[in-house]
C-alpha cells in the first residue's frame, strides 16, 4: 500500500471558527487512528477542545502555559515580546522536531500566522520545515493575514469570513461555545 502523501492546510481570516476548523481536523485524524501533534501558539490552553481531544491516546499537546498580553502593548514594552519571542521561538522548535521525531501523522500549529506576522517565531525556520516537511506528515497553519510564502507552500488555504458576530453586540466568550 503507498503511504499517502501529507498536505499543507491554512484556515484564515477575520471569522471564527479557524481553531475550530484545525481541531476538527485533528478530530477526524485521531478518530481514524492517526498520531496528532497540536501547538498552540499566542493561547493558553484553557479550552474544552483540548480536554476533549487529551482524551485520545494518540493526540499530544505541547501546552502554552505562559500569555504575553495583547501584541498592541509589545511596542511599548520590549522586554515583554522579547520574552514571548523566546517562548514562541522555542515552542516552535520543540513542535517541529517532536513532529519529525515522534513520527506523527498530523501537526496542528494554532495561530501560528500570527506569530510569524508578530515576528515572535523564526519565519525561515517554519519555511523550511514546510518545504522539507516529512511526507506523509499533514501540517494545519490557522492565523490571521498569511504571508505569501505560506500561501504559496500550501495545498488548502481555506478563509473564514465574519458576517456577523455577538462579540460586536457585546456578548463575551462563552464556555462550551468559544472556548
Amino acid at each position: 500500500m503507498q503511504e499517502e502523501r501529507g498536505l499543507i492546510h491554512i484556515y484564515t481570516g477575520e471569522g471564527k471558527g479557524k481553531t475550530t476548523a484545525g481541531l476538527g481536523l485533528c478530530l477526524r485524524a485521531a478518530g481514524s487512528g492517526m498520531k496528532v501533534l497540536i501547538a498552540r501558539f499566542l493561547k493558553t490552553n484553557d479550552s474544552a477542545e483540548l480536554d476533549a481531544l487529551a482524551k485520545f491516546e494518540n493526540v499530544d499537546l505541547i501546552a502554552n502555559r505562559k500569555s504575553f498580553g495583547f501584541s498592541k502593548t509589545w511596542k511599548n514594552d520590549p522586554d515583554r515580546k522579547g520574552q514571548a519571542e523566546e517562548y514562541y521561538s522555542a515552542m516552535l522548535d520543540e513542535a517541529l522536531s517532536k513532529a519529525v521525531e515522534g513520527d506523527y501523522d498530523l501537526l496542528l500549529l494554532d495561530e501560528i500566522i500570527a506569530s510569524v506576522r508578530l515576528e515572535v517565531v523564526d519565519t525561515e525556520k517554519l519555511l523550511a520545515f514546510l518545504k522539507n516537511k516529512p511526507e506523509k506528515l499533514e501540517v494545519i497553519m490557522t492565523g490571521r493575514n498569511p504571508i505569501p510564502e505560506l500561501i504559496e507552500l500550501a495545498d488548502y488555504v481555506s478563509e473564514i469570513k465574519k458576517v456577523k458576530h455577538p462579540f460586536d453586540q457585546g456578548i463575551l466568550a462563552r464556555k462550551g461555545i468559544e472556548y
